[in-house]
């Protein structure tokens, strides 16, 4: 009926078997799962780190890129503002030339008419003179 107190035994040292049996099964599927992810983890760790020196990379690329776009920026801007200091010079002094010369030839002119007067003065006097000249010897 109940049995001999060695079946009992025998059951109870089974169940313990099995009991330590499953435990090692389990221990080694915990083992197998926590190596799955360490690699996992070593992995995930590395790329990480490639995106971090990849993401640096590019940081710096576009930094480097930025600052010479900048410098070439700069570069036409300065070019821009001297060839504009250049023209305003240039205008400047041709102005300034249109000036000298505007005088130049109205001192010419001023010039020219004063002595065109005196000269057509003094022609006219001649000839008033030479006239009356004539007039005196018709006269006389």
């Amino acid at each position: 009926m109940f049995g001999s107190g060695r079946d009992r035994g025998n059951n109870r040292k089974q169940k313990i078997l099995k009991t330590i049996r499953n435990s090692e099964e389990l221990r080694g599927r915990a083992l197998e799962q926590l190596e799955k992810a360490r690699t996992r983890l070593l992995k995930v760790e590395k790329e990480a780190d490639l995106f971090r020196v990849n993401g640096y990379s590019e940081i710096e690329r576009e930094k480097l890129n930025l600052i010479n776009s900048t410098s070439k920026t700069l570069e036409q801007l300065k070019n821009y503002k001297n060839e504009t200091i250049r023209f305003e010079q240039q205008r400047a002094i041709n102005q300034v030339r249109q000036q000298v010369f505007q005088q130049a030839l109205q001192g010419a002119l001023g010039t020219l008419n004063s002595c065109l007067n005196n000269e057509l003065h003094l022609r006219t006097i001649s000839t008033n003179i030479d006239m009356f000249g004539m007039m005196k010897e018709i006269a006389d």
